[in-house]
């Protein structure tokens, strides 16, 4: 039996002391731990957070493996926030399939996530480890959503939605320092590889034997004939339709092998929506290019943020249904270290029987994590119409 039900790997970081200060209010009674590279910088971050002196703490190192290994014994999940994941990611994966210890992550970057499906999901469908990537705002709420919108389909249709459409009609917050350096990683990796590069755009990246059908290229702005509303390219659209597209095929395809997904941010009605769809079109979509990992913004700002995000589509019979999936807490910090936090604990309690493998959100815990999420991390999932 592991000593800890959760270890969570860079808890010095912004994010880990996040996960760390949900953990401790919202579940007092489980067993946890902070892991990091310096046992004082561990201790300073535990006192400045006025965490009890007893917090277990625990010193591990992605350069050195053997560390990596006695902490991944000692847990039954664990959370890693210390990304770039293509810099500092594999040692810990490896490290956790042959342990058969479950991990959750906040990737967000293809090119890592489609190395370990090629290199450790056969292994960890056999140790049993559940290595569960992009688990915070990329890709839960999209993926979930997803899921949620065909599941209320099956019961009202008796049957999948064919062409489903996600659209970001609100956003307050910020993205993480670690998201925009792991989005520079990536693009750095594309840009000197016309392999990885080619791969990147495709839908079914992460779909090793399975390529679906044409999807929509979602990376142009243009009016949504469904809603008389522009709509502009999203920037975390390129992992999320790739999350949902593995979703789909692992667990047997149950939105059809024909199904197409987009998702796009809506941006007005008229000229002045046009104009603001191809502003975007054309900006940073990371903005500040000042924001470091490690950083963020205040409690303050973290809990005025939100995110508010609908999911519609049509069956082969041209039937449609619209739901939405909102969050009450920026989108980036506040909202990602809660999401990351219950699925990890969703492995542990109703999702202790999904086998092991290399996986995304929606195979990794089905509509148990929509049920936890809506309960404790302020997320609420409705059907609209």
């Amino acid at each position: 039996m592991a000593e800890f039900d959760i270890i969570i790997y860079g808890a010095t970081g912004f994010t880990g002391r996040l996960v760390a200060e949900y953990i401790h209010a919202t579940y007092p009674d489980r067993s946890w731990a902070m892991a990091g590279r310096s046992a004082s910088k561990l201790a300073q971050v535990r006192d400045e957070m006025g965490l009890p002196a007893d917090t277990p703490l625990i010193e591990a190192d992605a350069s050195d493996p053997p560390s990596l290994d006695a902490m991944v014994a000692r847990a039954r999940v664990i959370i890693t926030t210390v990304g770039p994941y293509l810099l500092y990611g594999e040692p810990l994966v490896a490290a956790c399939v042959k342990a058969g210890t479950d991990y959750v992550d906040l990737s967000g970057e293809p090119p890592f996530m489609w190395d370990m499906i090629e290199k450790y999901n056969d292994a960890a469908k056999a140790s049993g480890a559940r290595i569960v990537h992009s688990c915070g705002f990329d890709s839960i709420p999209f993926d979930m959503g997803v899921y949620f919108l065909q599941q209320e389909a099956q019961k009202r249709f008796g049957a999948p939605l064919k062409d489903v459409k996600g659209r970001v009609r609100g956003m307050k917050g910020t993205f993480s320092g670690g998201t925009a350096a792991s989005g520079k990683e990536t693009m750095k990796l594309a840009m000197g590889d016309p392999d990885v590069m080619k791969r990147l755009v495709s839908s079914f990246a992460l779909t090793p034997g399975f390529e679906g059908p044409t999807q929509p290229y979602g990376n142009k702005p243009y009016e949504d004939p469904d809603f008389g509303i522009w709509v502009a390219p999203f920037v975390m659209a390129s992992i999320n339709t790739k999350n949902v597209h593995r979703s789909n095929m692992l667990m047997g395809h149950p939105y059809g092998t024909d199904f197409t997904y987009e998702e796009m941010m809506f941006t007005g009605k008229g000229e002045k929506g046009e104009a603001i769809a191809k502003s975007i079109a054309k900006s940073n979509p990371m903005g500040d290019d000042d924001i470091k990992p490690g950083e963020g913004p205040s409690k303050e700002e973290r809990d005025n943020g939100s995110y508010d995000l609908m999911f519609t589509g049509t069956s082969a019979d041209g039937e449609r249904l619209t739901v939405g999936v909102k969050g009450d807490r920026d989108p980036g910090y506040g909202s990602t270290s809660k999401m990351l936090t219950e699925a990890a604990l969703c492995l542990i309690e109703e999702a202790a029987d999904t086998p092991g493998g290399v996986l995304t959100a929606a195979p990794a815990f089905g509509g148990a994590i929509i049920d936890r999420l809506t309960a404790n991390a302020g997320l609420t999932f409705k059907v609209e119409s």
